[in-house]
């Protein structure tokens, strides 16, 4: 990512973050002109102002920011890369009173525009940081715009066979091992639910699969819900949800985000990423409401609504993966409209099968400031999946606890032994805020893989990155 860079001896501009509660103290540092000029500019040194300071000259010294020392984050600068003019910006390090790679960071994710169809009318403002601090911000600023770059490209060019093949191309980046099932080779090895959802569209469902890491290290698997599109299929969606469902692989995009730092760090691993990836379109070859389907594991479905897709397309990959016996299996996925509505679109819905883990996945996103928020396997609501002829539904007749039934669905298919993460998360913004532009977006990805790295804590040997 260009708009940050490596300091070297070339002079850049400095921002220097300052606290509200003591900015006194570093106006009278200031020149008598200098603090006129911040009066005259309405500059009060109230939390979130940031201001440009010129220098006797004329040209630009310096630039103040004003934050409550508390809340700084990623958004603390996040609104500067297209607010300031363009040129090349570091960070004041005397005092600095926040974390510079989450400063640095924030820059980054507000620097982002996807410009696949339209370019931007500027170019950002760069900002210069140390080597140390540049390494540990880029890998995470690059899985960001990953993210963001997979969710806002529209279904017409990222469908299965489009997304399978930024999986193959991670696995080649990685020496990964690459396979695939397409079409009714879904049948052929047994993933029948996969296959239910796709098969309306003229696109093949798949499930793509990529392997890396020492057979001896703890097995990880990851799993990311892939529809591509979701018309809602027989039970279509009115206009304003079906809007913007070329989001519904955003937890694809999760996994294959945070697969990739997996395989940066060299985390000591065995990875397991597994992307049912399918169009839940509408044609005679659809599902339909009242479809009873055997799964991958033998449980029987009956399809209550065929808008409660995701979980079909997840069920079977979660079945196989923990045929892998792992350590440790996350999902992320889009799911319901449910966890919106209890939390808001700026916090994922966690849930997880031992305390511990799901703790400390939230504790994570508190330290790096990627929040979760945990909901329960609340036990007595696995009644309202009952059906009459299955082993149970896809969907409850109530739309009470949405995001805990749906949750509650997936776990039929979770060993009771399996340590089982499942994130249900927006990856979208509605709209534009420092650091957050409106569109695609990365949510409980940060916090995930700071809590692998303390899970996973020791790196392996360069000569480890090999398929499993």
């Amino acid at each position: 990512m260009s708009v940050l860079f490596e300091l070297g001896p070339e002079a850049a501009i400095p921002v220097e973050v300052i606290d509200a509660g003591r900015s006194a103290a570093v106006l009278r540092r200031l020149s008598a002109a200098q603090r006129r000029w911040l009066e005259q500019s309405g500059f009060t040194a109230s939390p979130g102002q940031h201001a440009l300071v010129p220098e006797a000259n004329g040209a630009l010294g310096r630039v103040l920011v004003v934050i409550s020392a508390k809340e700084a984050g990623p958004q603390t600068l996040g609104g500067l890369p297209y607010s300031l003019p363009e040129g090349d910006y570091q960070l004041a390090v005397d005092p600095l009173l926040a974390d510079p790679v989450q400063l640095a960071l924030g820059w980054a994710l507000g620097a982002y525009r996807f410009e696949r169809y339209r370019k931007a009318g500027r170019k950002p403002a760069r900002l210069g940081l140390e080597a140390s601090v540049l390494s540990q911000v880029m890998p995470l600023a690059n899985a960001t715009s990953l993210v963001r770059d997979l969710v806002n490209t529209p279904a017409e060019h990222m469908g299965p066979r489009q997304l399978s093949e930024a999986v193959k191309q991670l696995a080649k980046a990685h020496k990964g091992r690459f396979r695939e099932w397409v079409g009714d080779e879904l049948l052929s090895d047994n993933f029948p639910t996969i296959h239910a959802v796709g098969r309306g569209s003229h696109r093949e469902p798949r499930l793509m699969e990529l392997s890396w890491g020492k057979a001896s290290h703890p097995a990880l698997v990851l799993v990311g819900k892939g529809v591509c599109f979701d018309t809602g299929g027989l039970d279509v969606k009115p206009s304003a949800g079906m809007r913007w469902m070329k989001k519904d692989m955003g937890g694809a995009a999760h996994a294959i985000a945070l697969a990739e730092l997996v395989m940066q760090a060299k985390l000591p691993v065995r990875l397991t990423l597994l992307i049912p990836a399918v169009e839940n379109a509408i044609s005679g070859a659809s599902m339909r409401p009242g479809d009873v389907i055997t799964t991958r594991a033998g449980i029987t479905v009956e399809v209550d609504n065929t808008d409660a897709e995701g979980r079909l397309v997840l069920c079977d990959a979660l079945t196989y993966g923990a045929e892998r016996k792992p350590d440790l299996m996350i999902d992320f996925a889009t799911l319901t409209g449910a966890a919106r509505v209890a939390l808001g679109p700026d916090l994922p819905a966690l849930f997880g099968t031992l305390p511990a883990s799901a703790k400390a996945l939230q504790e994570a996103g508190e330290e790096h400031h990627d929040p979760l928020w945990p909901l329960p396997l609340w036990q007595p609501y696995r009644r309202m999946l009952d059906s009459s002829i299955a082993d149970l539904s896809n969907s409850a007749p109530t739309g009470h606890a949405g995001a805990i039934t749906a949750a509650l669905y997936l776990q039929h298919f979770v060993p009771a032994e399996l340590d089982w993460l499942h994130l249900d998360t927006y990856a979208w913004n509605d709209s534009d805020r420092p650091g957050r532009p409106r569109g695609g977006e990365a949510m409980g990805l940060r916090a995930s893989f700071a809590f692998l790295q303390q899970r996973y804590a020791t790196p392996v040997s360069k000569d480890s990155d090999t398929a499993a």
